[in-house]
This record gives C-alpha cells, structure tokens and sequence, in this order.
C-alpha cells in the first residue's frame, strides 16, 4: 500500500478515463412502462409539438404587427381578408402556418403517427406556396414585412421537418427497440448465458456465503450496516442489473474498431446514459486467472497495466461490495487530462462468468480536489465468460460508458476511449501470459 501511494502522490501526474467498472443509474423505468402507460406522448414529441404552436403564434404575431404598421387594425382586416388578394395580402401566410399547425398536431400529438408523411406534406405545400408567393406577388416593394413573413414561415417549416425526422422519430424508435429487447431478455435471460439460470444458480465470490438468502446484516454476521452502506450495496446491485441487460442487447451492438489481436470494440446508444462502448477479447487463459488478476485485486492493476495509474480501496462494504479511488492516464497526446474517479463495485461469481460491475458514486474520504479532473463512470462493467468447450479459452467483455468532463469534443472522447479499451487488453494479455508462464 505505501508503494500504491508513493505512486499515487508522485508519478500520478499521467492518467486516463478509469477503466474501473462503472455505472451511474439503473436502465430508465420508462423501458418497463405497462402499453397503456407508454401510449403517452414522449417528451421529444412533446417539444415537436411545442414548436409547431410556436411556429402559429410567432406567425401570427408578425402577422399582427403588419395589420397595426400603416393603417387601424380593422381596416388592414377588411383590406386583407374581405378585399383580398394573392400579390399584396399577408393573410394566406398566416393561413399557411394555421395549416401547419392543424395537420402535424393531428397527426403527431393526436394519432401520434411515427412516420415522416405528414410532416412531408406540409412541407412541400408551404415551399411551394411560398416561392410562388414571392415570384408573383407584390410583398417585396411593401417594407420589411414583405420579406421577412415569408422568410420566416419558410425556414419554421423546414425547422419541423429536420426536428420530426432527426430527433423525434429517431429517439422514438430507439426507446422502442429498448423496450422489446429489454422485454425479451427478461422473457428469456440474458443472451450470452448457455442456459437460463435461477436465483439458485447465482454465486457470490469466495469469501461471500454463495446461495443464501440472508440479509445483508446477516451476511457481515458482526455488524450492522450504515445507511451509507446500505445505499452501496444497492448501487452495486443495480449496476449489475444493467451490465446483464447491456449484455443481452448484443444482437443491437454497433461494431466500432478491430485490433491486430482480433479484440473488437462495439458501441450502444442507450437512451438516458448515451454512447455505451463494449470491448469483446478472446484471451487463451481460463476464466479464473482474469478473475484474480482484475477482479478481486484491482489495486494490483496498476503494476500491469499502463492506463491505470492508481487504484485504492477507501472501504470495503461487504464480502461482494467496496469503493475504490482510480486515477486513469491522460489520452490523445495530453489533450485529454489527468481523470480521477470514486466507483462502487460489486463482484459476483456465476456459473458461468465472473462479473465485477459497479457505478460512479461519492465517498468523504476522496472529495474532489484541482488536480484532477472528477470524471463519472456510466453503466459498465468486466465480464470474464467461460469456454463451454475449452477450459483454457475465456471471453472478456468490457462496458464502458464514461463522462470525461470539461470541454472536449465528442469524437475525441470516443476515439481515446476506444484505443484506451484495446490498449488495456494488450496489457492485460501480456499480464495473463506472464501468469501463465509461472504456473
């Protein structure tokens, strides 16, 4: 421990997003909504429709300040709508809008329709009133309003269609599809299991009683647990909740990158927690070495693997949870800066796998402090699994889903984050064959 903080206080200066296991939050109730209860409107469709009443007001307050620039307001009513006409009324614009508004807010807020139909129609007929409205009419000699109605009506309509198309049903779809995948996984279990499994057939690690129902204040058989601790111990039980239903969307998985070593990088976006990364490895070891080697001694890691410069253990819960401090290297030659991390784990051992899952949480004993940045970890995890036919074969799945902070650009967060997963794995594999070489 005095040479993890002699490191910890002197060559700590390099770090990178903690690989720790990670999680913030369970998967979002609305994925288990009853039909009925899911019928409701989205909150995405809830602004779309937002807009589209803004887009008639706006309208039709421009409008309004028209009829009061020249003449009464009763007049410039009988001049534009009794006497009216196509080169020098105003009124077919705000009837334009009125027919924006009618027709998107019966198909999408009372049909709630999920298609881009209606949306296209009121599109195509307001452009193509409007341009030959301009050509033929007589609205550019009247001042500053005979540009700027029909500019304006011209670029909302355009708003609705990329809003509807680019946010709207897009998101929708995806909730969708996180609904029925989540949906099946219960029905089923999760994907990578060889069959499905029981309570019964959950194990805690080692040093847990492995099968019982005992409480947690039993379990520590001496003591009994803090509210803290209890809060920890819940976290650590809903992160490995999301790592199994992560899991089981590996069918929804994106494919990202390969290495030279064949380990591939997979990405998910997951509704609530954003860009999920998944490393997939084929490592010529049995499963029980990477449980040592990563799982149950995480402080060890910094001895091995180049991208994690500190991990410290400030509280050990119960035989299945702790809180550990990690400090992670900087990435894209410096750009991205030292990131300290506070996670809460929690190890299980199945038939199967073994699973150390855990998410971003707060602890006294490391506030944040102006050298590091404090970064979040999301929903995430290890997962060694088994070869069922060859008991030096394992499988490493990795899920990563962190919140760097500051400012940095997107797609510079996610090209360091997928070099640091496959960077990890090329020392965990030279650790591995170390390992094995000693037995």
């Amino acid at each position: 421990m005095s040479k993890l903080w002699g490191l910890q206080n002197g060559d700590l200066e390099q770090s990178l997003p903690a690989i720790a296991s990670s999680l913030s939050h369970s998967l979002s109730p609305h994925h288990f909504f009853s039909p009925e209860r899911r019928r409701a409107i989205s909150d995405v469709r809830r602004t779309f429709c937002l807009f589209v009443t803004f887009d008639l007001l706006f309208v039709s307050l421009l409008w309004i300040i028209e009829l009061n620039a020249t003449k009464s307001i009763q007049e410039s009513l009988k001049y534009e709508i009794i006497e009216y006409n196509f080169k020098t009324s105003f009124f077919d614009i705000f009837l334009l809008a009125f027919f924006r508004f009618s027709v998107l807010l019966l198909g999408y807020a009372v049909l709630k329709l999920r298609h881009w139909w209606v949306i296209a129609i009121t599109t195509l007929v307001s452009s193509a009133f409007l341009i030959v409205k301009v050509i033929l009419s007589d609205l550019l000699n009247k001042g500053a309003f005979g540009y700027l109605l029909p500019i304006i009506s011209f670029v909302l309509a355009w708003l609705e269609t990329w809003f509807l198309d680019f946010k709207v049903l897009p998101q929708e779809a995806e909730e969708e599809q996180w609904y029925l995948a989540a949906q099946a996984a219960v029905a089923r279990g999760p994907r990578l299991y060889s069959g499905a499994l029981s309570d019964g057939q959950f194990y805690s690690p080692p040093e847990s009683v492995a099968g019982s129902d005992d409480s947690d204040d039993e379990l520590l058989g001496k003591r009994t647990l803090t509210d803290q601790e209890r809060e920890y111990i819940q976290q650590g039980k809903a992160a490995m909740e999301v790592v199994d239903q992560i899991l089981a969307q590996e069918e929804n998985w994106t494919f990202e990158r390969c290495s030279e070593f064949g380990d591939t990088v997979h990405s998910l976006e997951m509704p609530y927690y954003g860009k999920v990364f998944i490393l997939k490895a084929i490592l010529q070891c049995p499963a029980e070495i990477v449980y040592q080697e990563m799982i149950l001694q995480p402080e060890k890691m910094v001895l091995w693997n180049k991208t994690l410069l500190a991990c410290q253990i400030l509280q050990r819960i119960d035989d299945n949870t702790t809180v550990s401090y990690d400090v992670a290297a900087g990435a894209a030659a410096g750009v991205v800066s030292p990131r300290d991390f506070i996670n809460v784990r929690r190890i299980e051992r199945r038939r199967d796998r073994y699973i150390s899952s855990g998410m971003a949480t707060v602890h006294s004993a490391r506030p944040p402090t102006s050298k590091y940045v404090r970064a979040e970890n999301g929903p995430g995890g290890f997962v060694a699994l088994k070869c069922p036919t060859n008991p030096n074969l394992c499988t490493l799945f990795w899920i990563l889903n962190t919140d760097l902070k500051g400012r940095l650009p997107r797609y510079l967060i996610n090209q360091s984050l997928s070099a640091t997963m496959t960077e990890f794995v090329f020392h965990l594999r030279k650790r591995v064959m170390e390992v094995m070489a000693r037995s």
